[in-house]
């Protein structure tokens, strides 16, 4: 009986413990849930954010203090996510604690805390909002601990108002007693503001006067109506905004955007709506409704909208409302569906500032919806899909929601900055297992993004409170952040070569190690033998690879001009089988040609005269689209490629391949394209034309060369473990026939799920590559 008392007596002891808790847990509603915790489980002691996370020290009974960390572990916040929480020593202290308190944040000599991202409204405010007698009733930047902006105001670490673009708006007495009291929704939100005390909206026109208006929300209605076009100041940056269903406003917003071909994405209020244009999953409904709000490409139902918005394109991008002002803005019945693109001029960044927005977009815009609250980093949308091959999600583009997230690494890397590609940009910093990527760039092409990647770069790496060693670049050698990267001397340079760098980003995210067959089809890629790389299988780890097999060489007459015209890659390809004199044939393509044109690209390819040449995947799809007359010239990147893949609507079955050839050259192998070429000729001239299957036989023929190249691959290098990269894998029919066709022959094939698969990747492979090297 005596020893049961005592274990009794133990059970019913107070203890004190100290906790360190990592994560997504500042910001979001993290402390206020433990001080109910605390409360609900018997528990003093105290909470505080600082450099590192959360620390936590709990004085209560053994039980209640695991029942109380059980509870946090099950049920963390909404916008929560905990990597650990870890018992760490404590002072030799008997202090005894009369109540659980927050303390004040502290600052320490390292910063390891996750920046929380950017949420969606959540359904507690939009009631309020929808609420006459409430307070906030109406009210554009509504938010609670539980939602709201997070990255995009943040200006420094540990997230405090004070430390944010917020700090603008003193609170009046009543959002400081919602802040301050722990019952309170609102208890210890930073953004917490009201009509009273917090950001207003503002209409101004395109010449930047202000309009004077009773409702602004309702003034903007109508002029949608009226087919206008609105700039509006959202989340990350700005929006450009049209009545979806009006075809007249959608092609004026084309013209002045200078956008004639790309998709646009359109903004419904809920997925029930978004089922009245496009199919809908389960998974892809979940990925709709997730605080993380992306663009969700679905597949487009038809005669729902007018082609002009996704023309040539068997999906829509579809987007749920994010902040307060877009649900206000689609609670009109009659117009239920919203262009909503990114508020920039095509291959600029998008704009996040009052000043720069007028004089950007004041071309563009009709009206201007602008408001007081700063936005301190510009997060565009992000863009995903769901698979169909696992139901995986698969990124296009990694931006808001997801942004800096970080990559989670099975080693610890030396700090190091790795500055992405040329296009579709990130940044990444590394800092102890971790990546931090940045949120979606854009292309550096010109001074405005490039500004941007340099912002980004700086702003991320005082969050992170990091002083890297290294700094990763692209190894070729005219990419501006190549060039930056060599023009300073403080830092180590590490250039990586792009395709490793796309191997060994998805091998870091399936936690890979070990030799690789790295199959890596893009579009451009600079080779260590100074050509254009593009498709390429490798074989190595992350350490070093080895040019394993690649593609016959494409010709590109005219250079970049063939990239923007693929009918010149058409021509080149004709010369791979008839020589200079390609004879008059019945090919679609060539009708956009005139006799000497046809001539002089012909030549050109011929004898080398400005002919670079390619082992480009990604060109093979350009200039076989524009054989078949499908996109002989492009608007925008991947076009001819996505426009041949349109042709299939989504169906995946494969078809029965053209010929090619795998020959032996030197020390690696080369997959000889010409069969299919003079296969495809002969289709086309000699059988009745149906460019849906000849597009299918293309497609079926690419995923045979992947599958019979692994193969032989595996064979020679004693390795099963394929990786598939690059941006051409952001084709589904692809991507999936792929990894079926490799596990059907028992090799163990991984791709991307939580970066992009296209060059929005590549800084994550470089930190991987720089480590190993470093």
């Amino acid at each position: 009986m005596q020893n049961c008392h005592d274990s009794a007596k133990q059970c019913d002891a107070v203890e004190t413990r100290r906790y360190r808790i990592c994560g997504i847990v500042q910001g979001v509603g993290f402390r206020p849930l433990v001080h109910r915790l605390a409360r609900s489980f018997e528990a003093t002691g105290w909470i505080l954010n600082d450099s590192e996370g959360v620390l936590l020290e709990l004085q209560a009974t053994s039980i209640h203090i695991a029942q109380l960390i059980d509870e946090l572990v099950s049920n963390p916040p909404p916008m929560a996510r905990i990597n650990g929480i870890v018992e760490v020593p404590r002072e030799n202290s008997v202090q005894q604690y009369a109540e659980f308190s927050i303390r004040k944040s502290r600052q320490l000599t390292r910063m390891d805390t996750i920046i929380p991202p950017d949420s969606n409204v959540c359904q507690d405010c939009l009631d309020e909002m929808s609420d006459p007698q409430n307070p906030r009733y109406r009210y554009a930047f509504i938010n609670c601990t539980n939602c709201g902006p997070r990255y995009s105001i943040i200006q420094a670490m540990p997230y405090d108002r004070s430390q944010t673009t917020m700090q603008a708006f003193a609170m009046c007495p009543a959002c400081q007693h919602e802040y301050d009291d722990i019952n309170n929704r609102r208890y210890h939100a930073q953004p917490n503001a009201c009509p009273e005390c917090g950001p207003k909206l503002e209409l101004r026109s395109r010449n930047g006067e202000t309009i004077i208006t009773n409702d602004i929300v309702k003034f903007v209605l109508a002029r949608l109506k009226e087919g206008a076009i609105i700039a509006m100041k959202s989340l990350g940056g700005f929006h450009l905004v049209v009545d979806a269903n009006n075809e007249n406003a959608v092609s004026q917003l084309r013209t002045r955007k200078r956008r004639d071909a790309k998709a646009f994405a359109i903004m419904v209020r809920d997925a029930n709506h978004a089922a009245r244009i496009a199919s809908v999953s389960s998974q892809e409904k979940k990925l709709l409704e997730s605080s993380e709000r992306p663009i969700v490409l679905l597949r487009k139902r038809k005669n729902t909208l007018p082609e002009i918005i996704a023309p040539h394109n068997p999906s829509i991008g579809v987007i749920l409302p994010s902040t307060p002002l877009q649900y206000l803005l689609l609670e009109d019945s009659t117009m239920p569906a919203l262009v909503m693109t990114s508020g920039n001029l095509s291959g600029h960044p998008i704009v996040f500032d009052n000043t720069s927005a007028i004089a950007q977009l004041g071309e563009i815009a009709d009206y201007f919806i602008l408001n007081d609250r700063d936005i301190h980093t510009r997060v565009d949308d992000s863009v995903v899909r769901v698979m169909a091959h696992g139901n995986n999600l698969s990124f296009l583009r990694r931006s808001r929601g997801y942004a800096p997230y970080p990559v989670h690494l099975s080693s610890r890397v030396a700090p190091i900055i790795a500055l992405g590609a040329e296009l579709k940009t990130t940044v990444s910093i590394a800092k102890g297992n971790k990546v931090f990527m940045s949120q979606h760039i854009g292309d550096l092409k010109n001074d405005l993004t490039f500004a941007s990647h340099l912002s980004c770069v700086n702003h991320l790496q005082k969050l992170l409170d990091i002083e890297p060693k290294v700094v990763a670049c692209d190894l070729h050698p005219a990419f501006r952040s190549t060039r930056r990267a060599l023009e300073q001397s403080q830092l180590r340079v590490i250039q990586v070569q792009h395709h490793h760098a796309h191997m060994a980003s998805c091998m870091a995210e399936n936690g890979l190690s070990g030799k690789t067959i790295g199959v890596v089809f893009d579009g451009t890629g600079y080779g260590v033998d100074g050509t254009i790389w593009g498709g390429e299988f490798l074989v190595g780890d992350t350490r070093s690879v080895k040019r394993a097999a690649h593609l016959r060489h494409i010709g590109l007459p005219g250079g970049d001009s063939a990239v923007k015209e693929p009918i010149r890659i058409a021509i080149s390809l004709l010369t791979e089988i008839y020589g200079e004199h390609i004879p008059e044939l019945s090919i679609p393509g060539l009708l956009t040609l005139s006799a000497d044109q046809r001539n002089v690209f012909a030549k050109m390819a011929i004898r080398k005269i400005n002919t670079p040449v390619t082992s480009s995947i990604g060109r093979l799809f350009d200039g076989i689209s524009a054989l078949l007359g499908i996109c002989t010239h492009i608007e925008y990147e991947a076009q001819a490629a996505i426009e041949l893949e349109a042709l299939l609507y989504s169906d995946f079955h494969m078809s029965h391949p053209f010929a090619f050839s795998i020959v032996e050259s030197e020390d690696h192998l080369e997959v000889d394209y010409r069969p299919m070429i003079h296969e495809l000729i002969t289709e086309l001239t000699a059988h009745s034309l149906d460019l849906s299957e000849l597009s299918r036989r293309f497609h079926s023929t690419i995923v045979e060369i992947i599958t019979a190249v692994s193969i032989r691959l595996s064979a020679l290098a004693r390795t099963q473990q394929v990786v598939l990269s690059g941006g051409v894998f952001c084709n589904e029919f692809l991507l999936n026939n792929t990894l079926d066709r490799l596990q059907a022959a028992g090799l163990k094939v991984y791709c991307h799920q939580l970066v992009p698969t296209n060059d929005g990747g590549i800084s994550l492979g470089q930190i991987v590559v720089a480590s190993s090297l470093s």
